[in-house]
C-alpha cells in the first residue's frame, strides 16, 4: 500500500514555481462607482509568465462579468477582451502591454464621460 501511494505521488506534475508579485485591485468611485481596475502578474526567474489586466464596469458592459477591457494569457494564449469579444494578441512584452491597457482605459473613460455629457477635456 505504501509503495502504491509513493508511485502515485511521484507521477504528479510538478507545479511551476511562479511568484505572484503584482496583485492590485482598485474599486472606483464617483462617476465610475462600482467599476474595478485589476492587475495581477506572476513571475518566474524575473520574467512575467502569467498576467491579467482588467477594467470591469457592469454599468457599461453587461457580459463577461462586466469586463469592458482586459488582457491576459490564460490557457497559454495572449488575448484581449473587449465588451464580451475576445481576440488573439501579438505579445511584445508585459510593460508595453500595461502601457497599452492604461492608454485604452483612459480613452474609454474619455468616451464614457462624453456620453454622460461630462467631458473633462
Amino acid at each position: 500500500m505504501a509503495k502504491r501511494a509513493q508511485s502515485a505521488k511521484g507521477s504528479r506534475k510538478k507545479q511551476p514555481q511562479w511568484e505572484k508579485r503584482i496583485d492590485e485591485t482598485f474599486y472606483l468611485g464617483g462617476r465610475r462607482r462600482g467599476a474595478i481596475l485589476k492587475e495581477e502578474a506572476w513571475f518566474e526567474r524575473g520574467q512575467v509568465v502569467k498576467y491579467s489586466l482588467a477594467y470591469m464596469n457592469p454599468r457599461v458592459c453587461a457580459v463577461d462579468n462586466g469586463r469592458v477591457l482586459g488582457y491576459d494569457n490564460s490557457h497559454d494564449v495572449h488575448h484581449r477582451h473587449s465588451m464580451g469579444k475576445t481576440e488573439h494578441l501579438r505579445f511584445s512584452g508585459y510593460e508595453q502591454l500595461v502601457n497599452r491597457f492604461e492608454r485604452e482605459v483612459r480613452e474609454l473613460w474619455r468616451l464614457e464621460d462624453e456620453e454622460d455629457g461630462q467631458s473633462t477635456a
